[in-house]
C-alpha cells in the first residue's frame, strides 16, 4: 500500500502515520519528493487497509501497488525518477553516469593508469574487480584485500568513486570499506542472503540481471536490498541467455524502456560482456545510450592483449577518449545531462 500525503504535511503528521503502519507489524518506508512525501506500506494488506488512514491528518489518498516489488515499482514514486549521486556523480532522472575502468585489477600500474585515463576524459566512477566470479576454479580469482587496495590508492589519486564486485557476506566489511558502489554480479543476483548485507551496508548498489533471468526477478532482487532501508540500486543490463551463438550473451536493449515503465530505479547498462569483443563494444554503447539508459558500465585495459581476465572485450585505454566523447553526444541528444 502507498500513502500520499497532502501538500505541506507536516512531519508530526508524518511520523504518527509510520507509527501506526509499524505498530501492525508492518514496515514504512519514506520516499520526499520536493512537494509530496509517500509511505510506502510493505506488509499485510489487510492490516494495514484496517487503519483507517485515509482519515489521519495530512494523508490525501492511498493507492494499492499491484505489483510483487513494492519498493521498486514506479507506483512508489508516483512518476518521479530515482538519482543515485554518489560523490557528485548522478545516475538516473536526467542525468547519465560513465563508469569505466577494468575488468580485473592485476598490477598498481594497470589499475593508476586506467584510472588516470578515463578520469581525464569523463568517467564518473571507476570500475575494478578485486573478487572476480569465474567458471573456472583454477582462473585467476581476482587479488582481494590487495586489489581492493589499489582501488583506493587509484581513488585518492584521481577522486573517483569506486565500483566493485562483492561475491561473499564475508567480505562485506571489507569490501564497504573501499566501494562507493557495490557490485552485485549476475550469477548473485539471487543470492538473497548477500542483498540483504548489502542493503544494511548503506552503500549505493549496482545489481546486474542474472543470465536467464527476467525483469521481474530483477525486479524482485532488488526489493531486498531496498526493503533494507537502501533507497540506492541501479539496475544492470548485461546481457542474458538465448539460442544465439554468434556472441557471447544477447545484450537486451529492449529491457531499457520497459524497465522505465516498471521502475523509478536508474538503469545501467554493460556493453562488453555480451558481446565479448571490443570492436562491438562502442556500438551497444551508443544504442544503450539512445535507448535512454541512465549510464554505462565499460571495460578499459592500458594493454588489453595481455590482460589476465576478459581481454578480448577491453577497450584499450588509446581510445577511450574517442569513445567517451561519442557516448557524451548521443547521451545529450537523448536528453541526458551528462557530468553534472
Amino acid at each position: 500500500m502507498m500513502i500520499v500525503m497532502k501538500e505541506g504535511a507536516t512531519e508530526e503528521q508524518v511520523a504518527h502515520v509510520v507509527e501506526r503502519i509499524e505498530e501492525v507489524g508492518c514496515s514504512a518506508h519514506l520516499s520526499k519528493g520536493e512537494l509530496l512525501t509517500v509511505i510506502g506500506a510493505i506488509g499485510d494488506r489487510d492490516r494495514v487497509a484496517a487503519l483507517g488512514l485515509e482519515g489521519y491528518e495530512g494523508v490525501d489518498h492511498l493507492v494499492p501497488i499491484l505489483k510483487p516489488y513494492k519498493l521498486a515499482s514506479a507506483q512508489f514514486k508516483k512518476g518521479e525518477r530515482t538519482v543515485v549521486d554518489v560523490d557528485g556523480c548522478k545516475v538516473g532522472g536526467e542525468h547519465f553516469g560513465l563508469i569505466a575502468g577494468p575488468c580485473t585489477v592485476e598490477s598498481r600500474e594497470q589499475t593508476l593508469e586506467v584510472a588516470r585515463v578515463v578520469s581525464e576524459h569523463g568517467a564518473g566512477m571507476l570500475r575494478g574487480g578485486a573478487y572476480k566470479p569465474r567458471t573456472s576454479p583454477y582462473s585467476f580469482q581476482g587479488l582481494g584485500v590487495e586489489g581492493l587496495r589499489l582501488l583506493q590508492e587509484a581513488k585518492d589519486e584521481t577522486g573517483l568513486p569506486i565500483v566493485t564486485e562483492l561475491m561473499d557476506v564475508r567480505d562485506v566489511a571489507d569490501v564497504a570499506e573501499v566501494a562507493d558502489v557495490i557490485q552485485i554480479g549476475a550469477r548473485n543476483m539471487q543470492n538473497y542472503t548477500l542483498l540483504t548485507e548489502v542493503g544494511r551496508s548503506g552503500k549505493a548498489v549496482l545489481l546486474k540481471r542474472g543470465l536467464s533471468s527476467t525483469l521481474e526477478d530483477l525486479l524482485m532482487a532488488s526489493e531486498y536490498v531496498l526493503k533494507e532501508g537502501n533507497p540506492n540500486v541501479m539496475l544492470c543490463e548485461r546481457g542474458i541467455r538465448t539460442f544465439e551463438t554468434a556472441y557471447r550473451f544477447t545484450l537486451d536493449l529492449l529491457a531499457i524502456p520497459a524497465l522505465r515503465e516498471l521502475t523509478h530505479l536508474p538503469i545501467v547498462v554493460d556493453p562488453s560482456h555480451a558481446p565479448g569483443r571490443r570492436d562491438w563494444v562502442p556500438a551497444m554503447s551508443m544504442a544503450a545510450a539512445a535507448a535512454g539508459a541512465d549510464g554505462i558500465i565499460v571495460e578499459v585495459h592500458d594493454d588489453p592483449e595481455h590482460a589476465i581476465c576478459d581481454g578480448p572485450q577491453a577497450l584499450a585505454t588509446a581510445d577511450f577518449p574517442e569513445y567517451a566523447e561519442q557516448l557524451r553526444r548521443v547521451a545529450e541528444v537523448s536528453g541526458k545531462l551528462v557530468g553534472v
